[in-house]
């Protein structure tokens, strides 16, 4: 028994004979007449009964059709569903902090104008917990600053970015364009935390240049340690692209460590064996474009 003697089955009850179901489905009319016998003998049942020129369903053939019908119907549904899978699916996007939030929600506006009916499903986390899911298969792909530490993960470099360091505009480094690398560490430092990208690139930079920092404050929060900075408690670190309300403000101040400059990509990442879609490659190509 196939879905073909399904759908000859439900086409000679709806079309009310043999002949005429032969005609809407190109076949011969032997053919469908064979399919039906089929049916009978593989369940053992009768499905038709011959009243003059007329079939007409048994009880048995009326519960078939109720079957037969629906499993054609399910199937219908599950090849429309798969085949399009990209106009009405379903994407998991990851994004660290700063790109979900700055870029991320631009994006995700423009892809639902070309995909209105694709489930976009987003974690915003730090780079490493998105770095893991990708790893577990638990994300599609990511947008993340900074480098990734798995041979299993391919990056691929849509934006340029860097990091500001900012003081309080009361602060006695406001007034100053330039300041010393010895002078930065003597400061009360508020950082992002350890795992982050941007945290990550701050460490590693400093390291290169022979310091080592120890914050006063350490958060998971860009905005957080920005108001901290406006009430001058000290000297923070933070993505370039998240200061605007506070410098507009005038209540913070962009400072310059000497010889020293935290830059950076935004990177799409995704694991190696990931299959990308057409939906897939189209927000790609958002991030791609974005930056143009």
């Amino acid at each position: 028994m196939t879905l073909r003697h399904l759908r000859i089955f439900v086409a000679v009850v709806d079309q009310g004979s043999a002949t005429a179901a032969a005609n809407v489905l190109y076949l011969a009319q032997p053919a469908v007449s064979l399919a039906i016998r089929e049916l009978e003998e593989y369940y053992g049942i009768k499905l038709f009964d011959r009243i003059g020129n007329r079939l007409h369903l048994t009880e048995a053939g009326k519960i078939f059709y109720s079957y037969a019908a629906h499993i054609i119907t399910t199937f219908e549904e599950m090849e429309n569903g798969l085949r399009n899978w990209d106009e009405i699916g379903r994407l998991r996007i990851g994004s660290s902090i700063t790109i979900g939030n700055k870029m991320l929600p631009e994006l995700i506006h423009d892809f639902s104008l070309i995909y209105p009916k694709i489930d976009v499903k987003v974690l915003i986390e730090s780079s490493d917990v998105i770095e893991e899911k990708l790893l577990r298969s638990e994300l599609d792909f990511a947008l993340i600053e900074g480098v990734t530490h798995s041979m299993d993960l391919i990056t691929h470099s849509f934006a340029d970015d860097e990091l500001a360091v900012v003081c309080s505009s009361l602060h006695p480094f406001a007034s100053k364009k330039v300041i010393t690398g010895d002078d930065f560490v003597k400061e009360r430092i508020l950082l992002r935390e350890r795992g982050s990208g941007t945290r990550e690139l701050f460490d590693s930079v400093m390291e290169i240049h022979g310091y080592a920092c120890i914050p006063a404050w350490e958060s998971t929060s860009t905005r957080a340690l920005l108001s901290a900075v406006v009430e001058n408690l000290g000297i923070a670190v933070v993505p370039k692209r998240l200061i605007e309300i506070e410098r507009t403000s005038q209540l913070i101040e962009c400072i310059h460590i000497e010889n020293i400059e935290f830059k950076r990509n935004f990177n799409i990442v995704y694991h190696k064996n990931k299959y990308l879609s057409k939906s897939i490659k189209e927000f790609m190509k958002l991030c791609d474009d974005a930056e143009k």
